[in-house]
C-alpha cells in the first residue's frame, strides 16, 4: 500500500495566497466545536426558561401580597425588581453551562468595576427609583391624596419607579422626579381629614363690629358642609385705611372641590346678610385735603395739624404769614404787619 506524502505550500514573501481549503477548515471547526456545545445550550435555555419561568411567579406572588395589603404601587416596584434580579441570576448560570471553563466570580467581579461606569451614566435614574422605593415604603402620601410640590398642585394618580403622576385640578397630568418630591417639601392637602380656610371681610368704622362678628358667624353656621366641631370664628382683624378687617375662619372637608364649594357659600351667605343688616363694606377711598392759604389758620401749626407732629414744650415754627407779612417778604422796612 503507498503512502502519499503531503507537502504544505510554502508561503512565498510578497505573493497574495489564497487557499480557499483554509476558510473551509476554519468554518468546519466551528461547526464541530457547536455541534459539540449543542447539549449544553439546549440545557441552558431549559435551565433560563425555569428561571424566567420562577422570575415571574416571583413578582405575581410579591404583587398580589402587597395588593392585599393596600400597597400595590410598593409590590410592583418590589416585584419588578426581585423579576429581573433572578432572571440576571439565571442568566449567569445558564452562561457557565454553555461555557463551563467560564468562571461566574469573574464575571461578577467584571459587573462590580463596570458598575461605577454605569452607575455615573444611569444616576438620574437610579436616584428617582430608589427615591420611587422610599416614597413607596415610608407613604408620606397615598395615591388619591391631594398634593402640592415643586409649584404642581393635584390628585397623586400613580406612583411609578421614576416619576409620581399627579392629575391637576385642571385636568392636567404633571410627571414630576421621585428625586424632587423626596429631596423637597411636600404639602399633603388631604393629610387630614379637615382643612381650615379664612377668608377677610371689610366693614365701615361707623358700623357696629360686635353685630358683624354675629351676622358673619351665624351665617357660617347655616351652610351644609360647613363642620361644628372644630366651630367657625370670626375675629376683628385689622384696622385699615378704608374699613374695619374681620377675618372668618372655618373647618370643611380636606378635599380640594368641598373647600372650593364651602369658601364660595360663604362669600355669598355673608354678602347677602350684611346688606339685610345694613352694614357697610366699604371701597378703598382716599381723602385729599385742599387749603388756599387763605385763612389765618394756614400754616399754624399749633392750629392746623394735617401731616405735622405734636409741638413740643409749646414750641413750634412761626407760621409764614407771621414772619413775611402782607407783603410775602422778610425785609421789615417793606412788610406790612397783619391786622
Amino acid at each position: 500500500m503507498s503512502q502519499q506524502n503531503t507537502v504544505d505550500p510554502v508561503d512565498v514573501s510578497g505573493e497574495l495566497d489564497l487557499d480557499p481549503s483554509l476558510a473551509v477548515e476554519r468554518v468546519d471547526a466551528w461547526l464541530d466545536g457547536f455541534v459539540k456545545i449543542l447539549p449544553n445550550i439546549a440545557v441552558a435555555i431549559i435551565v433560563l426558561l425555569i428561571f424566567v419561568a420562577i422570575a415571574f411567579l416571583m413578582r405575581k406572588t410579591v404583587v398580589k401580597t402587597a395588593q392585599s395589603k393596600g400597597r400595590k404601587n410598593l409590590g410592583e416596584v418590589l416585584g419588578g425588581f426581585l423579576k429581573a434580579a433572578i432572571i440576571i441570576f439565571g442568566s449567569l448560570i445558564a452562561a457557565t453551562i454553555v461555557v463551563p471553563t467560564l468562571n461566574p466570580g469573574d464575571l461578577v467581579a467584571g459587573l462590580g468595576v463596570s458598575s461605577v461606569a454605569i452607575g455615573f451614566a444611569f444616576k438620574d435614574i437610579l436616584q428617582n427609583w430608589l427615591a420611587g422605593l422610599l416614597i413607596l415604603i415610608r407613604q408620606p402620601f397615598e395615591i388619591g391624596d391631594q398634593i402640592a410640590v415643586n409649584g404642581f398642585e393635584g390628585t397623586v394618580q400613580h406612583i411609578e419607579t421614576r416619576a409620581t403622576i399627579i392629575k391637576t385640578y385642571d385636568g392636567q397630568r404633571a410627571v414630576v422626579p421621585n428625586s424632587d418630591i423626596y429631596t423637597n417639601a411636600v404639602l399633603v392637602k388631604t393629610g387630614n381629614e379637615f382643612r381650615r380656610s379664612q377668608y377677610d371681610i371689610g366693614i365701615g368704622y361707623a358700623d357696629d363690629i360686635d353685630q358683624a362678628c354675629e351676622i358673619i358667624l351665624a351665617e357660617l353656621k347655616k351652610i351644609d358642609g360647613v363642620v361644628t366641631d372644630p366651630e367657625p370664628e370670626v375675629y376683628p382683624w385689622d384696622l385699615a385705611a378704608s374699613w374695619v378687617t374681620l377675618r372668618a375662619r372655618w373647618w370643611t372637608d380636606s378635599k380640594r372641590g368641598n373647600v372650593v364649594k364651602q369658601r364660595a357659600q360663604v362669600i355669598r351667605a355673608v354678602k347677602h346678610a350684611l346688606d339685610a343688616a345694613a352694614i357697610d363694606m366699604p371701597y378703598d377711598t382716599k381723602v385729599h385735603l385742599f387749603h388756599d392759604q387763605t385763612e389765618e389758620t394756614d400754616g399754624d401749626r399749633e392750629q392746623q395739624r394735617e401731616g405735622w407732629p405734636t409741638p413740643k414744650d409749646g414750641k413750634s415754627p412761626k407760621p409764614r404769614y407771621a414772619v413775611m407779612g402782607k407783603g410775602g417778604t422778610s425785609d421789615p422796612d417793606i412788610a406790612e404787619p397783619r391786622e
